[in-house]
């Protein structure tokens, strides 16, 4: 297995079958940079145009369609200073007819990012959270592959292919179980935030360039419908849809599917524990495609006796 330092010069604000970056076999891992949601790099330098830029294609060798891309991050490390967000909530979280009572104007917030104390402070505007360091949480809010039957889906959204999800759980120690809809899968990522709260509710985390050191494997014959994660805590399916009730219904489905055919559960006791177990996150809720996240702990599997198979 090799490791391969790949340095972006071309940046992609669609997922699709866009020409490789870059060749690797399975199992090998990258090191690689990605540039802010507006594409700017570490030098706060704008290197590629909005919305979400991204690093890649990666093309896997052997990688077809029907089979399934395993990503796992090792390190997802901000290597500037400064990041930027919104101020204001969405308004398709907050009531129909609600309006906001700004006392200033606020186009953008500005945060220092300090890697070594592992703290997010905001520095503008000012007000009462400004100065008060908040705990470090690097992340992706972008992964995935080039979509099925050719298209070429924004990076502002999300679908089967993975995307824009903006969830929480796509962080070092993660392993993501992407669908391969093209040869070579074309994985891609961006995206990163410092710091961010469930469904990205204000349409960004902490923006910011980053430092990315990950690998890439390959199962094949799996055949998977939507994106899935792991840690060492939970089992993670992702459904992306709008709106938020089939988005749940994706995930929950891919959950399913995954009791049955990896831990060996009959369909009767994958429903039965699940209306026991199932706990969900919200992903993205800003951007045209909602993320849903069906989740169950390891450890409630583990003491019924279930246990994931070979394959």
């Amino acid at each position: 297995m090799a490791h391969h330092e790949f340095s972006p010069t071309t940046y992609y604000n669609t997922m699709g079958t866009h020409p490789p970056a870059l060749h690797i076999e399975p199992g090998d891992s990258v090191s690689t940079t990605a540039v802010d949601a507006r594409g700017f790099d570490h030098e706060n330098v704008e290197r590629a145009g909005r919305p979400n830029p991204q690093t890649g294609p990666i093309y896997v060798n052997g990688a077809e369609a029907g089979d399934t891309l395993v990503l796992q991050l090792h390190a997802v490390v901000p290597n500037r200073r400064m990041g930027w967000t919104t101020g204001r909530l969405a308004p398709n979280v907050l009531d129909f007819g609600y309006e906001a009572n700004f006392s200033d104007e606020v186009e953008l917030a500005w945060w220092d990012v300090d890697v070594e104390a592992g703290t997010v402070t905001l520095t503008e505007p000012q007000n009462r959270l400004t100065g008060q360091p908040l705990p470090l949480k690097p992340m992706l809010g972008t992964v995935g592959v080039a979509p099925d039957i050719g298209e070429a889906i924004s990076t502002m959204t999300s679908a089967a292919h993975g995307g824009n999800m903006d969830y929480i759980g796509i962080k070092p120690g993660v392993t993501v179980y992407l669908p391969v809809f093209a040869d070579g899968g074309l994985f891609f990522l961006g995206d990163g935030h410092a710091l961010q709260g469930d469904g990205e509710m204000d349409g960004t985390g902490v923006e910011i360039s980053m430092d990315v050191r990950f690998s890439l494997d390959l199962i094949k014959g799996k055949t998977i419908g939507w994106p899935r994660a792991e840690d060492d805590t939970y089992l993670m399916a992702c459904g992306n849809h709008r709106p938020l009730d089939q988005a749940v219904q994706h995930a929950t489905t891919e959950m399913v599917s995954w009791l049955e055919t990896d831990y060996g559960l009959t369909t009767r006791e994958a429903h039965m524990l699940l209306g026991r177990f199932v706990e969900y996150d919200v992903g993205n809720m800003f951007d045209p495609a909602y993320t849903m996240v069906c989740k169950v702990k390891k450890a409630v599997l583990a003491e019924l006796g279930f246990a994931p198979s070979d394959g």
